[in-house]
């Protein structure tokens, strides 16, 4: 008997198993809610506008006042190679650490199971050179987008980042990285081309499981360190203001390493 009971308790949890490895079925036609949570830190500490206290890899301590970068062009990859991206008209967010809500853009997208996130860090050449009245929502200069572009210079800034630091050689101690350029108007007038893509693998950390009936979230650390401690180190004593100059680029190239997949909660 014992024998017996044994042996059913056996299949019971076999059979239980299977139902629980069952792979959910996706309708194509269908779509779901998909957030990106963009959560900035500052190496292993969380990023605290005014207040937090850091020092970079050339020992300068510091403080951010002010962080903001535009994100834009979605893109997402399934797990059977196929892509998905993000109508133009609702493809741009600026992330503002001051206001905790911008931080988690919020994306419609097909039913299925994600395993790459793809998006820019910036505004692609196309809306830079759009004409401005055609630039609404978070794009509207004399709007959402104030303080994010450059009048004089016809085109966005990708990336703000201000603060003090004892080290700065500016009055007040300030230092203020303000990273745009987009590669110009003309082939004949180029510029330097700081928009950057960012693509990352979500297989380790969790894939992305969208249901009609069921949202994810793929959230994101976003490590301010990264612009100061990379290849090469920013000095904020050498580089207390960065604008259009081509050491820009630098900035630029240092910061697409911010991005890391945390986790997804599904």
């Amino acid at each position: 008997m014992k024998s017996i009971i044994f042996s059913l308790s056996i299949a019971l949890f076999f059979l239980v198993s299977c139902k629980k490895n069952v792979a959910p079925e996706y309708n194509a036609s269908a779509t779901g809610q998909l957030s990106v949570e963009f959560d900035n830190v500052a190496g292993n500490q969380d990023l605290q506008l005014n207040t937090g206290n850091y020092t970079n890899a050339s020992g300068e301590a510091f403080k951010v006042t002010l962080l903001k970068y535009f994100v834009s062009n979605f893109t997402l990859t399934k797990t059977d190679g196929s892509v998905y991206s993000i109508p133009q008209d609702s493809c741009y967010f600026l992330i503002d650490e001051s206001k905790p809500a911008s931080t988690i853009p919020v994306l419609r997208v097909p039913e299925g199971e994600y395993s790459k996130l793809t998006f820019m860090v910036g505004v692609d050449s196309l809306r830079n050179t759009l004409d401005i009245s055609k630039r609404i929502g978070i794009l509207d200069p004399a709007g959402a987008a104030a303080g994010m572009y450059w009048s004089w210079n016809s085109g966005y800034i990708f990336f703000k980042m201000e603060g003090t630091s004892p080290a700065s050689t500016q009055n007040g101690n300030i230092f203020q990285y303000h990273i745009g350029l987009f590669g110009g108007y003309t082939s004949t007038s180029p510029t330097l081309n700081n928009i950057k893509t960012i693509t990352l693998d979500l297989t380790a950390r969790g894939t992305a499981k969208i249901k009609a009936t069921k949202s994810a979230n793929i959230h994101l650390l976003v490590d301010v360190m990264k612009v100061f401690n990379g290849t090469p180190n920013v000095s904020i004593a050498q580089n207390s203001v960065v604008m259009v100059s081509p050491f820009s680029a630098t900035i630029a190239n240092n910061y697409v390493n911010m991005f890391t997949h945390n986790h997804t909660e599904n």
